[in-house]
């Protein structure tokens, strides 16, 4: 019965999809359990990329049933435009399952983001301008508008109605913009019944059923530790649990199912958006990492933040998760430096911290006190065993061990399926 939870450790894009497809391959059911279409996980298959934002990375692997849980915001019309454009690439996705309690992302919540992340100005938290935030917030003041409402016209009608009732009073009075229809939304919403309706599933009962049978059920985050809603560097981050307690509340299982939390993070560290980042590096030294590791967003294209390894993220992210084990990638990435500072505490106004900082103002404040490690010269994009690796790298996987206290199960070496070492088992089988 393993039920493994794959989370980010750092502020997103760790490579979650390629371990969450490395191990799809090993599992009957991938769960996705919060986040919409603001976060995107890169797949590389035979040479092949692939992009995925609301689709669970399972979806990608054969004999796997991909699940969206109850826990996720749904924009139907990302929805079918990427299963569209997986099935023009010979992919099949009619086993995909969404459960009867997702939430959808309105037209109007899109409109809602944007709008007030431009009213913020200097103020803005760097959000992707997708309806995310919004519609959680919709599901949390109960004017959301669900999977399930779309097969009751009537019932979603008065939602929406309900909903807007507010909503465009700001909008007109406060944005100045034009107030939105309801039976524009109604009629756009009620279009994806017929194409949605033989996916909806109870999920939280086909979970536990696949649970009581024995079978392999992944749990997949969207967004990443330092971006939780509770405990990421509020108020820039995410609208949702993405550690690893939102798994059975986004997925409807129970705490003592869960056998494993695996924790993928990169060599370094990267981030989008506003916020902290102590261990950011700038000028020529962050654009050359930035290049060397390809750090564009997969959503936004934006260009991420980047930065040298931190320790003491890592240790939070293990204590605040649970961590079984850990997936590094991108190790590929640092081939070719001297040496490789990686960050083992911070400097707060004078005192050494070596666990995240309790307040915010401390975290802003927070200077990285580096370790600096050998680096290596050797291409080891074709390594796929540990000892294979040179003998620096592999003295940084054991140090990255150390600080994190955490063992690492999976190396990643390039950006293919195939590009990885396999230290330990993620599922114990």
């Amino acid at each position: 019965m393993p039920a493994v939870i794959v989370v980010g450790t750092q502020w997103g894009d760790e490579g979650k999809g390629k371990a969450t497809d490395q191990l799809g391959s090993e599992v009957d059911l991938v769960v996705k359990f919060n986040g919409g279409n603001n976060a995107g996980h890169t797949v590389v298959i035979d040479g092949e990329k692939y992009a995925l934002h609301l689709l669970p990375a399972g979806i990608l692997s054969e004999g796997v049933t991909p699940i969206i849980g109850n826990g996720v915001v749904v924009d139907l019309e990302v929805l079918f435009q990427e299963m569209e454009d997986l099935e023009s690439r010979g992919r099949d996705v009619s086993h995909l399952r969404i459960s009867s309690n997702a939430h959808i992302i309105p037209p109007y919540n899109r409109l809602m983001d944007r709008v007030t992340e431009k009213f913020l100005g200097k103020r803005q938290l760097g959000t992707t301008g997708r309806g995310i935030g919004p519609s959680y917030a919709d599901k949390m003041n109960r004017i959301g508008i669900r999977i399930q409402d779309l097969f009751d016209p009537s019932i979603l009608r008065q939602k929406v109605e309900g909903a807007l009732a507010n909503k465009n009073h700001l909008l007109v009075k406060v944005f100045n913009k034009r107030a939105v229809d309801v039976d524009e939304v109604t009629n756009e919403l009620l279009s994806y019944a017929d194409r949605v309706r033989p996916m909806v599933v109870d999920s939280s009962l086909l979970v536990n059923e696949a649970l009581d049978e024995g079978k392999t059920v992944l749990f997949e985050a969207g967004q990443a530790t330092m971006l939780d809603i509770d405990h990421g560097t509020y108020p820039f981050v995410t609208s949702s649990s993405a550690t690893a307690g939102g798994a059975c509340t986004g997925a409807g299982v129970g705490p003592t199912r869960i056998d494993s939390v695996v924790g993928v993070s990169k060599a370094y560290t990267t981030r989008v958006g506003e916020g902290p980042f102590p261990t950011e590096l700038f000028g020529d030294e962050g654009d050359e990492l930035r290049e060397r590791g390809g750090e564009f967003g997969v959503t936004t294209g934006r260009p991420r933040r980047t930065g040298w390894f931190d320790g003491v993220v890592s240790r939070y992210a293990a204590r605040v998760n649970g961590l079984t084990d850990l997936v590094i990638t991108k190790l590929d990435v640092l081939t070719g430096y001297d040496q490789i500072p990686v960050c083992v505490a911070y400097d707060v106004d004078g005192e050494r911290v070596e666990e995240m900082p309790m307040t915010q103002s401390d975290f802003h404040h927070a200077k990285p006190i580096y370790e600096y490690l050998p680096g290596w010269t050797e291409d080891i994009t074709q390594v796929r065993k540990f000892e294979d690796l040179p003998e620096n790298a592999q003295s940084y996987i054991r140090r990255i061990e150390q600080i994190s206290g955490v063992r690492v199960s999976v190396i990643g070496v390039g950006p293919g399926r195939e590009a990885a070492i396999v230290c330990h088992e993620l599922t114990g089988k």
